[in-house]
């Protein structure tokens, strides 16, 4: 980059954050990169977390079983709840990792000031490899200061496993980890407060719409996210973690307005019987999801003039082409990213290429909301 760019955590996600966009085009506060700040992707954090089992598994010694696994835990909480090198050496796995509510309590930033005690949420499949793995008789006779091992042999141990899987040395440190954690929650729309609260950053980009949410609702957010992010439980790409702001009930359906912590307005209208069904309060926490072949694009600054009650303003960051169907991914704000599918002939006619600025709506009928937070 031919600027340095203040060092702040927003800017520290969006910076690791791939996009395709020219050094000269502006996109809503989003920062393009270079080579160099990329970091590992989902599939490639998942090859190197299957490096990692697979080398703590052929230890040909019951010493070097227990020496490996150890780093096995310590990159799979940092893979997982994006904590900081230094937290998780000093983390008593036995008595600060609980299996029943699926937490772990970090004590913080161990001889800095950035970040206090806090909790992250694990998934119920991530707990269980955590607590499949301490169950391994090598951990049995381990004091509760197991993961207090030398910053330096940890780092080593990182990058081997990340030459091994072919990727640079630098892009397998626990720091790099830590950042990928941080891109990949963002990629996959979790509300950019919940990130930093998880990562354990004392000041929050809060602006003026997430100032309604409570720590407390954060966290369910989270834990709905990460359970989510885990079950895939859905063929939806978009999903909105929001609060709900209104409901106007008609004869037969409701209209409900909710607020994202990315500061976004959705509108849905659903059935007065699913309204009941669910429970909808407004200030209620739910999930809005918008499947992508029902998000339309429109490219230009013009708001486009239709019918659809939910459209943001945002930027081309990928496009996949196929022979039937085009997928885009469009960046509508630091935090959030929607996905929309179109016929490959539409695409065509239309030209949309990356960094273009779009618009993108969809109508309040292809909002779907959940409750499984």
């Amino acid at each position: 980059m031919s600027t340095l760019i203040p060092y702040c955590f927003t800017t520290w996600i969006c910076y690791n954050i791939k996009m395709s966009v020219s050094k000269n085009t502006k996109t809503n506060g989003i920062v393009p990169v270079t080579d160099e700040d990329q970091c590992l992707d989902t599939t490639q954090l998942h090859g190197l977390e299957h490096a990692f089992r697979e080398w703590a598994d052929l230890a040909p010694r019951a010493d070097m079983r227990f020496s490996r696994r150890r780093i096995l835990l310590i990159f799979l909480l940092i893979r997982y709840t994006g904590a900081k090198l230094n937290e998780v050496l000093v983390l008593d796995p036995l008595g600060e990792i609980d299996p029943v509510q699926r937490v772990v309590f970090f004590r913080g930033n161990v001889g800095g000031k950035e970040s206090g005690p806090r909790e992250v949420q694990l998934s119920e499949t991530i707990s269980r490899k955590i607590q499949e793995l301490l169950a391994d008789p090598c951990f049995r006779d381990a004091s509760r200061n197991m993961l207090n091992v030398d910053p330096g042999f940890v780092r080593r141990k990182f990058y081997e496993r990340a030459q091994a899987c072919g990727f640079s040395k630098r892009m397998g440190g626990p720091e790099m980890i830590r950042k990928a954690r941080a891109v990949e929650l963002m990629q996959a729309n979790m509300p950019l407060p919940a990130v930093q609260m998880m990562l354990g950053h004392s000041t929050p980009n809060l602006t003026t719409a997430y100032v309604s949410f409570s720590e407390d609702e954060i966290r369910q957010v989270t834990r709905g996210f990460i359970e989510r992010e885990s079950g895939r439980r859905t063929s939806a790409r978009n999903a909105f973690f929001g609060k709900i702001k209104t409901i106007l009930g008609g004869d037969i359906q409701a209209r409900v307005d909710l607020t994202t912590m990315d500061g976004h307005s959705i509108t849905t209208v659903i059935t007065n019987d699913s309204v009941e069904r669910l429970g909808l309060q407004p200030g209620g926490l739910v999930m809005a999801e918008v499947k992508a072949p029902w998000v339309l694009l429109q490219k230009g600054d013009l708001e486009p003039e239709c019918s659809a009650e939910n459209r943001f303003k945002g930027v081309i960051t990928r496009i996949a082409r196929g022979s039937i169907n085009t997928e885009y991914a469009v960046r509508i704000s630091d935090g959030t990213q929607l996905c929309a599918i179109v016929s490959t002939t539409n695409q065509e006619r239309f030209q949309l290429e990356e960094g273009d600025r779009v618009w993108a709506f969809f109508n309040c009928f292809a909002v779907v909301l959940h409750l499984d937070h």
